[in-house]
């Protein structure tokens, strides 16, 4: 066999393997996503009213606010799922399988490859969860033709592909489970210094940068105007640079922590 035909077989049994975990163990990734749904049911039928008639400009009505909050939600969703990637790699690491399957006539790369694949899996079934319970409280997508359908989702699965990566590598160098959950926080708490759940010229000017110049604002404005047909302007090149350039970093950086020898 050549080395790229070994290296997608090895790639599909620990792919394989991971997605044995996700299925025995589902509470983490239920717990991941119960978040971004709370979140979701909180904001439309708790502050919907009133955010809906900031947003608008017109009476009371959470239509516009469920319109506006599911893109960033989405989002979220997928933010949430990759925490979950980081504890399974930190797991891996100190519990000594690794050292195991370095022993082992595997490719090497594919390791990191069944997390990352596994994970973009569970992030999309997350998203496809997400948008379920979104459609049943009242989101409509009428004015997004189908190529638009098909953008957002390349969108949704690239961005989920660049995030995953970077929560490799924060699984990869954190001591333990615990301590790769908190590194892999930020993947949570960003959204929320976003435009996810209100537009961002309405925040206070000095926190206006802090929402705008990170990932995943342009994202959501994208994937905002892919769904609502919306104007998307330059959101959408910075929404793919982001998502290569994450996807680039996080690459190297889990590859090279990976193939370094253990102390």
């Amino acid at each position: 066999m050549s080395s790229l035909s070994l290296a997608l077989r090895d790639s599909s049994t620990m792919l394989r393997r991971n997605l044995l975990h996700a299925r025995r163990y589902p509470s983490l990734t239920l717990n991941l996503l119960l978040t971004p749904v709370m979140l979701l049911l909180l904001f439309v039928y708790i502050f919907g009213d009133t955010m809906s008639a900031g947003i608008g400009g017109g009476g009371a009505d959470r239509s516009e606010y469920i319109a506006y909050i599911v893109p960033g939600i989405l989002l979220m969703t997928i933010g949430g799922t990759v925490v979950g990637t980081a504890v399974s790699v930190s797991n891996d690491m100190t519990e000594g399988i690794i050292a195991r399957f370095r022993t082992m006539a595997i490719h090497r790369g594919s390791v990191l490859v069944g997390h990352v694949v596994g994970s973009v899996l569970q992030s999309v079934m997350s998203v496809v969860v997400l948008g379920a319970v979104a459609v049943a409280i009242g989101f409509r997508s009428t004015d997004a033709t189908a190529p638009e359908w098909l953008a957002a989702f390349g969108l949704l699965v690239l961005f989920a592909m660049a995030l995953t990566w970077i929560a490799v590598g924060m699984g990869l160098v954190s001591p333990n489970a615990e301590a790769a959950s908190n590194n892999a926080m930020p993947m949570i708490l960003l959204p929320l210094f976003s435009s996810a759940f209100v537009p961002v010229d309405t925040m206070p000017g000095w926190f206006q940068p802090i929402a705008e110049y990170q990932p995943f604002t342009p994202a959501i404005e994208t994937l905002r105007g892919l769904l609502l047909g919306s104007e998307i302007g330059h959101n959408g090149w910075l929404a793919v640079a982001w998502c290569l350039g994450l996807a680039v970093l996080g690459y190297f950086w889990s590859m090279s922590t990976f193939n370094r020898d253990p102390k």
